[in-house]
C-alpha cells in the first residue's frame, strides 16, 4: 500500500485529556473524518485518504495508542473513542464520517450522540450486537498476545471474526509461521513516521473490549445520519448477515458489494481502495 501521500500533521484534546493526533489531506471541499480499524493506524489509510482529498478536505486521527496519538488509559471503553472523534469533530467542523471495521462500529455509535454528523460510510463495521462473529476465542487470544505471540494472536482473532477468507480456510499450522515471517521482514518501518506491526497488534485488545462491551448494546436503529454501508464479496458470510440485520434497522441507508475484494479493501493497494474512495465521494457528495 502506498503510505507517502503527503500531509500536515496536527492534533486536538480528548474530554480526559488525551492528545488525539491526526493526518490532514487535502484543503478543499467539506471536512470529512476516517476512522481506521483494529491494529491499524492512520498510516495504513493514506491512499484512500488521498483519494478521497479530491473532494473533500480529510483527517485521519491516529486512534489511541497509535502514532501521534497518547495511551488507551486505564478508562479504556467505548465512550473514550466517541469522545476522541467528539473533539475532532469540534476541532474540525466535520459532519462526515467514515470508518473501517472497528472504526466503523466506532463511527455508527460516536454518530449518536453527535447530530452534527450528517453522513457515515462504513465500511464491514464490526457489528457485535448483531452476532457478526462469536466471542469464544477472546480468551485463547488474550493468553497468545500475553505470551507475546504476536503470530499466533492474529490467527486467532482473524478466525475468531471470520473477516478474511484466506484465514477463514488456511489451517493455523500454516498461518502462524508466515505471519511470524512476515511481522519480522516489517521490524523496521519504511519511515519515520509509521511503526511496525509488532507495536500495533497489541492494541487489538482494546478492540476486543469495546466488542464485548457493544455485544450488549440495541443497536442503530436511533440513528439520523443519512449511512452508505459497504461490504466485499470475498468476505465470509458473518459479516454481511450483521449488514443485514443493522440495514433491516436504519431508515436511510444504501448499500454497496465491491465484487472481488475482502475485508482489507480500505488499505488494498491494487484499485481496491480507489474504488471505496469513489462510491464514498458520490455518497457523500450527493445532496
Amino acid at each position: 500500500m502506498e503510505t507517502g501521500a503527503a500531509y500536515t500533521p496536527g492534533s486536538v484534546t480528548s474530554a480526559d485529556g488525551t492528545v488525539i493526533g491526526y493526518r490532514k489531506l487535502g484543503s478543499d471541499g467539506p471536512a470529512l473524518i476516517l476512522l481506521s480499524g483494529g491494529y491499524l493506524a492512520a498510516q495504513h489509510y493514506m491512499e484512500l485518504a488521498r483519494e478521497l482529498s479530491r473532494a473533500f478536505t480529510v483527517y485521519v486521527p491516529d486512534r489511541r495508542g497509535r502514532g501521534r496519538s497518547g495511551p488507551p488509559g486505564p478508562d479504556y471503553r467505548m465512550a473514550r473513542e466517541c469522545e476522541d472523534v467528539e473533539a475532532l469533530v469540534a476541532a474540525t467542523g466535520a459532519r462526515l464520517l467514515f470508518g473501517h471495521s472497528s472504526g466503523g462500529l466506532i463511527a455508527l455509535q460516536a454518530s449518536l450522540a453527535l447530530p452534527a454528523i450528517d453522513k457515515i460510510a462504513v465500511y464491514e463495521p464490526a457489528l457485535s450486537m448483531y452476532g457478526a462473529f462469536s466471542m469464544s476465542w477472546i480468551p485463547r487470544f488474550e493468553r497468545e498476545l500475553d505470551q507475546g505471540r504476536l503470530a499466533a494472536a492474529m490467527v486467532t482473532f482473524s478466525k475468531g471474526v471470520r473477516a478474511n477468507r484466506t484465514t477463514d480456510l488456511v489451517p493455523r499450522r500454516l498461518l502462524v509461521p508466515l505471519i511470524d515471517m512476515y511481522l519480522r521482514r516489517q521490524a523496521k518501518p519504511a519511515r519515520p513516521d509509521e511503526q511496525p506491526l509488532s507495536e500495533l497488534i497489541p492494541l487489538q485488545r482494546m478492540d476486543v473490549q469495546i466488542f464485548q462491551e457493544m455485544s450488549t448494546s440495541k443497536g442503530f436503529a436511533a440513528l439520523t445520519a443519512q449511512t452508505l454501508l459497504m461490504e466485499g464479496g470475498k468476505t465470509p458470510p458473518p459479516l454481511h448477515r450483521a449488514l443485514d440485520a443493522l440495514q433491516a434497522t436504519l431508515a436511510q441507508t444504501q448499500r454497496i458489494t465491491f465484487s472481488g475484494v475482502g475485508h482489507e479493501a480500505p488499505i488494498d493497494e491494487r484499485g481496491a481502495a480507489a474504488r471505496v474512495a469513489a462510491a464514498s465521494r458520490a455518497f457523500f457528495a450527493r445532496s
